[in-house]
């Protein structure tokens, strides 16, 4: 069940277990880059798919999440195997990065790292998901693209996070953290911006 992806670091100093997002899996660039990036800041990055992504790639046809307490449950799994010789963090792209938040206070990790937090549905800013974040102790960092449609800057910071909870925002960043043309920003700088800023919170907290 739990096939994992490793990105070894040359010389470890915590390993970082990365859930994907709900339409993609462990292979998709985004994850592809961040894990690469992250393993060349001495940080071991393990991916893995979801059992219903797992079945989406072996069909090749698209299927939708399960529960999320499946999803919670299939994390666990995969976080019980992981090499507790070095301190762990855990986190994911959107999706992922919301298990991970939801895992986290009942964990063996240190801290999670959400990168484009589903804070809402697109247009239904009323269905917030934001309870365990407003009571949550144990250090949570959010990189979020500044017009995500799951969550803006503007809305965010409205809501009522616990201290633990740090938001970093990505210049016009979009949910994949792309931003407009005009802005003068890239994806390519807000990807690297984002492996920079994931180490660097990973790092402070071990």
């Amino acid at each position: 069940m739990n096939k994992t992806l490793n990105n070894m670091a040359k010389e470890p100093v915590a390993s970082f277990v990365f859930a994907h997002g709900a339409g993609a899996g462990q292979n998709s660039e985004f994850m592809q880059l961040m894990a690469e990036g992250l393993s060349k800041h001495s940080i071991n990055v393990v991916r893995f798919n979801f059992a219903y992504m797992q079945l989406a790639e072996e069909l090749g046809k698209r299927r939708p999440p399960e529960r999320a307490d499946k999803l919670l449950a299939h994390f666990n799994a995969v976080l019980s195997d992981v090499d507790s010789s070095f301190p762990i963090f855990i986190g994911g792209k959107s999706m992922g990065g919301r298990m991970a938040s939801m895992l986290l206070q009942e964990s063996k990790a240190l801290g999670c790292i959400c990168m484009g937090y589903p804070f809402h549905p697109p247009g239904q800013s009323e269905k917030l998901r934001t309870a365990h974040l407003e009571t949550i102790n144990k250090p949570v960092l959010i990189l979020q693209g500044e017009r995500d449609t799951f969550g803006t800057r503007e809305e965010i910071s409205s809501y009522n996070l616990s201290t633990q909870v740090q938001v970093s925002y990505l210049t016009d960043g979009d949910h994949s953290f792309k931003p407009r043309k005009a802005s003068g920003f890239s994806l390519d700088g807000h990807i690297n911006l984002a492996i920079i800023q994931t180490a660097e919170f990973i790092k402070s907290h071990i």
